[in-house]
């Protein structure tokens, strides 16, 4: 019997193997738990007066909480002026933004949604136009500023400015602005943080082969392009407390020859897991003008995201062409990611939860709306 006994513990029949949790359902990391695995993926907006959230910022992150999703996370903002990507993206220098971003924050708590921030430094992208005024470089004497990179290499394409070639005093200066920038986050009521090291911003343009040719400490071998980011993440988790979540952004591919792969990126993972990183949003690309070799496809980057999944050991979130429930869905039940990141979806229907509850006949798919509508939606007239 006891032989029986072990088999059956090692070969459990269906009905004892625990199902896989779907796109609906609860996702806890560290103390934080998501009411399901949707979330609102960062969105620049481009309409901040010196990096300051406003009402448009209220009620745009506000609705998608309204509507259902489990984790809010604001766009990407600077960890100082001169780290936005234009004069209209949102910021957290100073302590004058933190009163700000508490507002938000309250109101996202009290619809049940989790409040994230991404923190950035755009590097070489920096000091660009609005897209809808041209997306390109501002000159210094337009009102420009001056932008820095690993290397004087400038991104290319409408992005022509060189950047100034960093010394280790800059870089030391903008690790303690990702550190006081998530010390302002804490302050500001945000239980999620996300450090931005993809799209081909300052800590990308270190990683990558494309955008860093320097011969000391921080270039050429793979361990020393990498060291902005370990060193950044590290320093960080020293002030962003261990019960919340850190995670990080990474384009895992540049998808151009001698560009990261997915291969560095797994070994990256597993290095920013040591330096207490819990999550990794997978994402790729945008360090060059040239995106000819992405191969666009709807979630095509879901098993990439297994892949770290699987082998660095740590919880992924995916977007990119991801819109239909079913195909959400799916992603999260064969474990290639944790959560869904929804961008172009949740601009176009701020109720997406909602309606992919329905579609995905769940029970009461009403508890994802605030009271004030779920009677109405329950009517059938």
């Amino acid at each position: 019997m006891q032989v029986v006994d072990s088999v059956l513990n090692l070969y459990p029949f269906p009905s004892q193997v625990p199902a896989m949790p779907g796109l609906l359902d609860p996702f806890t990391l560290k103390s934080i738990t998501l009411r399901n695995r949707i979330a609102v993926s960062p969105m620049c907006q481009y309409s901040s007066i010196d990096g300051m959230p406003n009402d448009w910022h209220f009620v745009h992150l506000g609705s998608r909480a309204v509507g259902g999703a489990g984790l809010v996370i604001v766009e990407a903002s600077g960890v100082s002026p001169e780290g936005r990507i234009s004069p209209g993206c949102s910021g957290i220098w100073s302590d004058a933004h933190v009163a700000e971003f508490a507002k938000i924050t309250k109101f996202l708590k009290e619809h049940g949604a989790v409040p994230g921030m991404q923190i950035a430094h755009a590097g070489r992208k920096a000091s660009a136009q609005r897209p809808w005024e041209g997306d390109s470089h501002i000159q210094v004497a337009d009102g420009g500023w001056e932008i820095l990179g690993p290397s004087a290499i400038a991104f290319g394409g409408n992005l022509t400015r060189v950047p100034k070639a960093m010394a280790k005093a800059d870089i030391a200066l903008v690790t303690q602005q990702f550190v006081d920038a998530a010390t302002r986050t804490l302050a500001a009521g945000f239980e999620w943080l996300e450090l931005h090291f993809a799209h081909g911003y300052l800590a990308h343009s270190f990683y990558s082969p494309l955008s860093n040719t320097r011969t000391d400490d921080y270039g050429g071998s793979f361990e020393n392009r990498i060291r902005f980011l370990v060193e950044t993440a590290t320093a960080v988790r020293t002030v962003w407390p261990d019960h919340l979540p850190l995670t990080a952004r990474l384009s895992v591919e540049d998808y151009v020859v001698g560009g990261v792969t997915i291969d560095d990126s797994v070994e990256l993972c597993k290095r920013l897991k040591a330096c207490g990183v819990d999550l990794i949003d997978v994402s790729m690309g945008f360090n060059s003008p040239d995106v000819s070799g992405i191969p666009w496809a709807e979630g095509f980057l879901a098993p990439l995201a297994e892949r770290i999944r699987r082998e660095a050991g740590l919880s992924t979130a995916v977007g990119w062409l991801i819109s239909d429930p079913h195909h959400a869905e799916s992603i999260v039940k064969a474990g290639q990611a944790d959560v869904v990141m929804l961008a172009r979806e949740l601009l176009r229907d701020p109720y997406w939860p909602y309606h992919a509850a329905k579609a995905l006949e769940q029970d009461n798919p009403e508890r994802l709306l605030p009271v004030q509508y779920a009677r109405s939606a329950q009517r059938k007239r």
